[in-house]
């Protein structure tokens, strides 16, 4: 059985197999969440992310986690919001969809997602989290090595969405 965590947490800190980075299609590092876990990583994971050439939206690729607490960094592209017309929720569900499999495939246990898509990007945090959920509880209902799931929000209000829609304290 898969456990379900809702925090209001620094995701860097996290000790998990994976975390995940709402990335920037170069990888390369940016601003948010994506800024937070490069510098937490340190230089060798600009390095590694490099040679992985990009990334997609909806796209996952896994790194090393180097200095983090973390094993891994699985960086996920999320789509820019354009009043959703331009196929952002479905491409949102990807982030989540491509980054359990390559979690699965792995065969890591736990990992801890941000609210991908939702800073700078402009998902609205009300649809992204309901994606987020459905998209984790359909996948965590076929037996895989994942045991723990994180839902780490940035702000208190992301958290109550969470714990709202889990229907969790």
């Amino acid at each position: 059985m898969t456990t379900l965590e809702v925090l209001c947490a620094d995701i860097t800190q996290l000790d998990v197999d994976a975390i995940v980075n709402a990335a920037n299609s170069s990888l390369m590092g940016g601003g948010g969440v994506d800024g937070a876990i490069h510098r937490a990583a340190g230089p060798d994971l600009v390095r590694e992310c490099l040679a992985l050439g990009g990334c997609l939206t909806g796209q996952a690729k896994m790194t090393k986690g180097w200095q983090l607490k973390a094993r891994h960094v699985i960086h996920t592209v999320g789509p820019v919001w354009h009043e959703g017309i331009h196929g952002e929720p479905e491409l949102l569900r990807s982030c989540y969809l491509n980054s359990l499999r390559l979690a699965a495939e792995s065969g890591l246990q736990s990992l801890a997602f941000p609210c991908i898509a939702t800073g700078v990007y402009r998902f609205p945090p009300d649809l992204a989290a309901k994606i987020a959920v459905e998209m984790v509880t359909d996948f965590i209902s076929i037996p895989s090595s994942i045991n723990r799931v994180v839902f780490c929000c940035f702000s208190e209000a992301n958290r109550l969405i969470y714990q709202s829609l889990l229907g969790s304290p």
